[in-house]
């Protein structure tokens, strides 16, 4: 592809994630524009391409990675598909854009990449917290040195149960290990663990502990861990989804010799920068759709005009700590 082709998009699903947070941004960059929808649900496919203006709806996905106005392939299911439609798209040559995580598993990301390599067609993963002008901030102000050499990382995070969890006859698939790899910490962790990665590289050591306090489901609902940077700097995290809603929390503590800053993952709170002068707020406003940034960078690289390095292999670190922390390997 270059910087003359139109990169037409196939959407694999069409839940919640594709309605502000990325679908649209597909359809406001230039270049880029969204051919075909698919869904297994019919009446969802079809409604969604109405509402949308897409041109073509599927119920398989075989189907729409066949279309052949369809050139690249944006896959939000839930994890436990993304290794199929991902080598599906990529050995038809389709390059793909997956939701996080990159899959159930460590051991399935290797496959992932496996194809990617194989075939040579690119896979990126929806990390989008990587390029957002608020984590940005936080990544510039480690580089100036702002609180001195970095000490020691901290992740808490808490919230209470949703409605959801408390049916026992239709829990929401977040919570079903087949589904999504485990509980709703697979769900959310890997946005702070691939971020923490991005700001201090890969972490080479983790183990975890993890238990469910309050039986709503089978799969864990509160997870402590510590892990270790590779270059040596150490790390610890808390996260509970079943707490009260007094205790909610969302913070990552970044602790250096001259300071420290504090900011959220998911709720975008001032960064709080604590130094010698003492505590500054610094607001950073984000894009209304979220993904927009790097969907963007995504389709400047299928186009050959950058380079976007979210792919699929940056993405398999996070997959491996949360299956360390979990003792899946």
């Amino acid at each position: 592809m270059d910087a003359d082709i139109i990169i037409k998009w196939g959407f694999i699903g069409c839940g919640e994630v594709t309605e502000k947070k990325s679908g649209p941004a597909f359809s406001l960059l230039s270049g880029s524009k969204i051919e075909a929808v698919m869904s297994r649900n019919k009446e969802k496919a079809r409604s969604y391409a109405e509402r949308h203006g897409i041109p073509k709806w599927y119920t398989d996905a075989q189907e729409l990675v066949d279309d052949p106005d369809v050139n690249a392939v944006y896959i939000a299911t839930p994890p436990s598909s993304h290794a199929t439609f991902a080598i599906m798209a990529m050995k038809a040559g389709k390059p793909v854009y997956v939701e996080k995580p990159l899959a159930v598993s460590y051991e399935e990301c290797g496959r992932i990449n496996r194809v990617s390599r194989q075939t040579g067609v690119p896979c990126f993963v929806a990390y989008y917290r990587r390029y957002l002008p608020y984590f940005l901030k936080v990544k510039e102000l480690l580089q100036q040195g702002v609180i001195g050499k970095v000490l020691n990382v901290q992740i808490r995070f808490a919230v209470p149960p949703r409605d959801l969890d408390y049916n026992s006859h239709e829990l929401p698939w977040r919570v079903q290990r087949d589904i999504a790899g485990g509980g709703y910490f697979y769900d959310l962790a890997p946005h702070q663990l691939d971020l923490l990665q991005e700001l201090f590289g890969p972490i080479t050591k983790a183990q975890g502990y993890c238990t469910n306090r309050e039986g709503l489901y089978d799969t864990e609902d509160t997870v402590s861990a510590c892990f270790q940077f590779f270059d040596g700097t150490p790390g610890s995290g808390s996260w509970c989804f079943v707490a009260h809603e007094s205790a909610k929390t969302d913070r990552i503590e970044i602790i250096g010799d001259k300071g420290q800053i504090c900011f959220s993952v998911y709720t975008y709170e001032p960064i709080a920068l604590h130094t010698e002068r003492g505590r500054e707020e610094i607001v950073v406003p984000n894009p209304a759709h979220v993904q927009l940034p790097l969907i963007r960078n995504v389709v400047e690289h299928l186009q050959k005009k950058s380079i976007c390095t979210c792919d699929s292999v940056s993405a398999t670190p996070a997959n491996w700590v949360m299956d360390k922390i979990l003792g899946k390997l």
